[in-house]
């Protein structure tokens, strides 16, 4: 980018840490958005499916939080995943108030097709990066995914 005849207010935004992670993210799901669309499903929805695959059941509560998507947005995704026969939700036997999420036969047999897909992109994109960087970058992320910045 020619930054010339930029004024210095817009050289803060444009490299503001905000502008920074949106265009790597721009940068770095166009394939993932194609999967996903081949295999009919949202970001979202891969977003629960993915954490579903590594779990044997979660509450609603607890894939919101591992998927941060809000709670009222997730009853919605989870109602088309459960049209679309990819997930189920089951009463606990323990506690008749909750709601456990599982993933049906449907599920994992997606699951058993899309997976290695993923992988595929995830090593192309390892690929544009060291070794030293992938861990450097890794470990920025956590960082500023533990950072509270206070409210002005």
């Amino acid at each position: 980018m020619n930054y010339s005849s930029i004024n210095e207010k817009t050289i803060d935004f444009t490299l503001s840490l905000p502008m920074l992670l949106n265009r790597s993210l721009d940068a770095i799901m166009p394939p993932y958005r194609d999967l996903f669309q081949e295999f009919g499903v949202t970001e979202q929805q891969w977003r629960v499916l993915r954490v579903l695959w590594e779990q044997k059941h979660l509450t609603s509560a607890q894939i919101s939080n591992l998927t941060l998507l809000p709670s009222p947005s997730l009853v919605g995704i989870l109602d088309r995943l459960e049209r679309k026969d990819l997930v189920k939700r089951l009463r606990s036997t323990s506690d008749r108030r909750e709601i456990n999420i599982t993933i049906t036969n449907l599920g994992r047999e997606l699951q058993s097709k899309v997976m290695p897909k993923v992988k595929l992109i995830q090593d192309q994109t390892r690929e544009k990066l060291s070794p030293t960087e992938w861990k450097q970058i890794n470990n920025i992320l956590k960082k500023l995914d533990r950072i509270k910045i206070e409210e002005a």
